[in-house]
C-alpha cells in the first residue's frame, strides 16, 4: 500500500474515534426547571399585627424577578404614595418593598403579588403569594366575591378594578372622582371573577371600573364603571354580578381655531348635537355669517364653514352649550379653501341593502336629482331614492338590486352643490351585486322572550353592527345575505322604544339597558341557511 494513502487513512481513523470520544463525553442538560420560586421568609413576618416598619423584605430559594407587577401587584387598602417595590429590571433573591404613605390605624392592608413572581431562569410562577400585615392589634379577615360582565360587549375586559367605599357619614357619590377606596381587587388575568379579602365589618358601596390610567378614580372620559345599586353590609355571603359600561359624555367643544380658508375648527365630547351649540361673533360687529357646520368621520371634530371671507385680522367668537359658556380670540388669515371633491363608494361590488354614497370635501347644500341617473345592464332606468345629510355631508342614494346585477350609476355637473356654490364634475361609477349563492342566511328562534321592542343586532367578533332587527312581536326572524363568517348576536331591551342601546350613568344611578349574548359564535356558509334557538336570560 502506497505510505501516503496508509498515512491518510490512518489520519480519518483517528478522527473518527476522537469524535466519537467527543459525543460520548459532552454533557447534554439536565431537565427543564419547571418548579415555582419557594417562599423561605419574609420580615417583618407575614400576617405581623401591631407593623410599624418602613421596608419589608420577602427572601425566597433562588433569584426571582417581577413580571407586570403595575397589573399584577395589588395593595388593598392602596397606599398613596405607592410604595417602591424591587426588584426592577434586575434579578434578586428577595422582594423588597419600600413604604412612603403614613399608614392608616387600626388597618389591615393586604399586598397580593398575583403572579408577577417568577423564578429568572425558566418564568416559572409563584401565583397568588400575599403578604398581609395590621397596624392594630388583628387581622381583618371578611371577604365578598363576584364576576365582572360588560353591559354592551361580549367579552369582558382583562385587570378591571374593584372598589369598595365605606358608607360613613362623609359618604358623597363624589368620592369616585376625589377619594382613592378603602379596598380594591382586580379580576384575574383573563377571568371575569374577583375576591375582595381582608375586609372588616361595615356598609360599603360597591363600583367596579376599568381604570385607565391605574389612580383609583373614575375618569368618565376614558374609563368604564359599573356598580350595585344598593350597599353591602360585611359580612355576607352574597355573590355579586357588576356590569360595566361607559358612560355617554355630555356634549362640550374646545377652544374654535382656524384650520383652512373660511374654515373654523372645533374638537368636541359626547354625541354632537347642532342644537346645542351657539357660535356668536362679538367683535367686529357684524351678521351672522352664511355657515354650515360638519362632522370629520374618524376623529371627535366639527367644521365650521362660513361662505364669504371674513376681512379683518382676527374676531372673538363666543361658543355657547348647555355647560358652557365662553369667548376666543382668533387670529384670521386669507388662506386658500378647499374646492369641491366628492368621492363615490362603494366602488366595484355593493351589498343588497348598501346604499351608494356620495362623500364630499366641503359642505353640500343642494341636490339635483334629475341629473342623476342609474341603469341596469339592459339599459333599463332604475329607481332611486336620496337623502342629503348634512353633519355627514354625503349624500346617500338607496335603490333596489338583483342578484348578479349591473349598475352603471352617472351624476352629471350640477347634481351636487356646496356652501361656496362650487359643483360637481361628472361621477361615473359601476356597480356589481354577487350571486344568491355566495351568501348565507340566519334564522333565529328565540325562547323566554321578557318584552318588546328588541333590537336585535347581528355583529362581527369585533361588535361592529352587520344587520339589525326591531322585534315588535313574535319569537322568530331571519337575517339574509349574509357573507360566510363568524358572528356574534346580541339583543338588546329597548325599555325606552328610541331604537338604539341606552348606556347608564353613575351620578343618575341609571343602570344601561339589558343586553344577551348569544353564547356562541354564529357561523354562516355560502349558500345554507343555519338555523339556531336562543334561550334568553
Amino acid at each position: 500500500m502506497n505510505r501516503k494513502l496508509f498515512n491518510f487513512i490512518l489520519f480519518i481513523v483517528v478522527i473518527t474515534s476522537v469524535v466519537r470520544c467527543a459525543k460520548k463525553g459532552m454533557p447534554e442538560g439536565g431537565p427543564i426547571d419547571e418548579e415555582p420560586p419557594r417562599f423561605i421568609r419574609a420580615n417583618p413576618e407575614n400576617y405581623t399585627t401591631n407593623f410599624d416598619a418602613k421596608e419589608i423584605s420577602i427572601l425566597f430559594n433562588e433569584f426571582i424577578k417581577l413580571e407586570n407587577p403595575q397589573q399584577q401587584i395589588i395593595i388593598s387598602p392602596p397606599m398613596d404614595p405607592k410604595p417602591n417595590i424591587l426588584p426592577l429590571g434586575q434579578a434578586r433573591k428577595d422582594v423588597k418593598i419600600e413604604i412612603t404613605d403614613t399608614l392608616r390605624e387600626n388597618t389591615t392592608y393586604a399586598i397580593n403579588f398575583g403572579k408577577s413572581i417568577v423564578d429568572n431562569n425558566e418564568g416559572n410562577p409563584y401565583p397568588y403569594f400575599k403578604y398581609v400585615f395590621s397596624t392594630g392589634d388583628y387581622i381583618d379577615s371578611l371577604e365578598v366575591s363576584g364576576f365582572i360582565e360588560d353591559a354592551y360587549l361580549k367579552e369582558t375586559p382583562e385587570f378591571v378594578s374593584i372598589f369598595l367605599y365605606e358608607m360613613d357619614s362623609t359618604y358623597t357619590d363624589s368620592v369616585v372622582y376625589n377619594e382613592i377606596p378603602r379596598y380594591v381587587a382586580y379580576t384575574r388575568d383573563s377571568s371575569v371573577n374577583f375576591d375582595l379579602e381582608n375586609l372588616k365589618a361595615g356598609k360599603y358601596q360597591m363600583v367596579a371600573i376599568l381604570d385607565d390610567n391605574a389612580n383609583y378614580k373614575f375618569n368618565p372620559a376614558k374609563d368604564k364603571i359599573g356598580f350595585l345599586d344598593h350597599p353591602i353590609s360585611i359580612p355576607t355571603d352574597s355573590i355579586y354580578t357588576i356590569s360595566i359600561f361607559q358612560e355617554e359624555l355630555a356634549f362640550e367643544v374646545k377652544r374654535p381655531k382656524l384650520f383652512k380658508g373660511r374654515q373654523l375648527l372645533i374638537g368636541y365630547q359626547g354625541i354632537p348635537n347642532l342644537n346645542d351649540l351657539e357660535l356668536n361673533f362679538l367683535y367686529p360687529p357684524m351678521d351672522p355669517p352664511v355657515s354650515r357646520i360638519t362632522r370629520d368621520a374618524k376623529t371627535d371634530t366639527l367644521y365650521y364653514w362660513f361662505r364669504d371671507p371674513i376681512e379683518t385680522d382676527s374676531v372673538s367668537l363666543e361658543y355657547v352649550t348647555p355647560r358652557q359658556r365662553d369667548t376666543v380670540y382668533i387670529r384670521m388669515a386669507q388662506l386658500a379653501r378647499d374646492s369641491l371633491n366628492i368621492q363615490a363608494e362603494p366602488s366595484g361590488k355593493i351589498e343588497y341593502n348598501q346604499p351608494l354614497l356620495l362623500k364630499a370635501n366641503t359642505p353640500l347644500v343642494e341636490k339635483n336629482d334629475a341629473l342623476i341617473t342609474i341603469l341596469d345592464k339592459d339599459s333599463v332606468e332604475v329607481n332611486f331614492t336620496s337623502e342629503l345629510r348634512g353633519l355627514e355631508n354625503q349624500l346617500e342614494i338607496y335603490f333596489d338590486k338583483e342578484p348578479e346585477g349591473t349598475y352603471y350609476f352617472k351624476a352629471l355637473p350640477g347634481s351636487l352643490t356646496d356652501l361656496f356654490g362650487d359643483q360637481n364634475d361628472t361621477i361615473s361609477q359601476k356597480l356589481t351585486t354577487k350571486p344568491l349563492s355566495e351568501y348565507g342566511s340566519i334564522i333565529m328562534s328565540l325562547r323566554n322572550v321578557r318584552s318588546y321592542p328588541m333590537i336585535v343586532q347581528l355583529t362581527t367578533l369585533k361588535g361592529e353592527i352587520v344587520k339589525q332587527h326591531i322585534l315588535k312581536e313574535g319569537n322568530q326572524f331571519t337575517f339574509e345575505h349574509i357573507n360566510p363568517g363568524n358572528y356574534f348576536l346580541r339583543i338588546i331591551y329597548d325599555e325606552n322604544q328610541n331604537g338604539y342601546w341606552d348606556t347608564g350613568s353613575w351620578l343618575e344611578r341609571r343602570k344601561p339597558e339589558k343586553i344577551s349574548y348569544y353564547p356562541d359564535t354564529l357561523q354562516t356558509r355560502a349558500n345554507f341557511d343555519e338555523v339556531y334557538q336562543f334561550y334568553l336570560d
